[in-house]
């Protein structure tokens, strides 16, 4: 049995200002206005697409080489994190409690990738919210949109 999927809002919402996209949770617009209409398993879907997409803009910047440390670091650090996704998810909850505040991602079980060597952690955060916003776009825009212009 599944458990119930929340919703990821973040309170930080475009939708309203006009972007097909939200900048907070990546959802689209339509399942922002229409997620407490939603089944689970339409919940579900969204949050599959939505774990992809946040998992490879993370395993692009961050590599996890330790994960009994890092699991550690999350407790010790009290950072709550669902651990019904994928462990790279908790990677970008780990960068926005705190991104300024590390200073050895050896430490955390994390090791940068090559585009990420000698970047700050903070623009490391940046860069993964931006990708991931961008294969959210890149998704709606190829599959949704279309179906919206036409119909």
């Amino acid at each position: 049995m599944y458990k119930k999927v929340r919703t990821p809002c973040i309170g930080v919402c475009s939708t309203g200002i006009g972007d097909d996209v939200c900048r907070g949770c990546k959802r689209f617009a339509h399942e922002v206005i229409d997620w407490n209409a939603y089944t689970e398993e339409q919940r579900r879907i969204i949050a599959e697409r939505r774990e992809g997409y946040l998992v490879n803009a993370v395993r692009s910047q961050l590599e996890i080489v330790d994960e009994k440390r890092f699991v550690a670091q999350l407790r010790h650090q009290q950072i709550r994190f669902d651990g019904s996704q994928s462990p790279y998810c908790w990677v970008f909850e780990l960068l926005r409690a705190g991104a300024s505040q590390i200073n050895d991602l050896r430490e955390y079980g994390l090791s940068p990738t090559p585009p990420a060597r000698g970047v700050p952690l903070v623009e490391v955060r940046q860069r993964i919210d931006e990708d991931f916003y961008a294969l959210s776009v890149a998704y709606y825009q190829r599959f949704v949109a279309p179906g919206v212009i036409k119909g």
